[in-house]
């Protein structure tokens, strides 16, 4: 035994006070009884008031998230929705828009044809169709559709519509019907 642990005769040892952060231990116990540990209520629950906050807030975050998501997702496809029903309504009208200018081609048109032709017109460019295809644009097959090469032209540098037999139509990036020209090669 050691000098550190003698206790002088007539003094009591110290006997210090638990450590705040060392549970009280039961000194009753015998051995082999489970011990139970006696934790300080105030802290106990803070600590589980904490975790359940923070778990709320992720729960929080992760709910905005999926709500965001949604709504992108069903604005999206509301979106999509209107774009097809605008694109379905517009396509049968390129007909229509032909025969006026087929009659165009015939004579100028008068009265209330022409009033109505150009309303239509008016009415189908305010809802994005676009009308394309002229004498000298360059050939490109994903908006042309080629009839015929009429031969060469030594005044071209790359595949031209020389002829434009049907005009076409795109509603925003989408080709509703392919310009149908004629074209003409450069000279080699």
């Amino acid at each position: 035994m050691t000098d550190d642990n003698v206790v002088p005769e007539g003094e009591q040892p110290d006997t210090a006070a638990p450590s705040p952060e060392v549970p009280e231990v039961d000194a009753t116990a015998e051995v082999g009884e489970v011990v139970e540990v006696v934790e300080t209520p105030e802290a106990d629950e803070l600590t589980v008031t904490k975790m359940a906050l923070e778990e709320r807030t992720l729960d929080l975050q992760r709910l905005q998230a999926e709500y965001l998501n949604y709504k992108r997702r069903v604005d999206r496809d509301r979106e999509l929705l209107r774009e097809n029903a605008t694109y379905k309504a517009l396509a049968p009208i390129v007909d229509v828009l032909d025969n006026i200018d087929r009659a165009r081609e015939h004579e100028p048109l008068e009265g209330g044809f022409k009033a109505v032709a150009e309303q239509l017109e008016r009415t189908v460019a305010g809802l994005g169709l676009a009308k394309f295809g002229e004498v000298g644009d360059a050939f490109d097959p994903t908006v042309h559709e080629a009839l015929s090469h009429i031969g060469t032209d030594p005044e071209v540098t790359v595949t031209t519509c020389k002829l434009i037999a049907k005009a076409g139509y795109k509603f925003g990036d989408r080709v509703v019907r392919a310009a149908q020209v004629l074209v003409v090669d450069p000279v080699e």
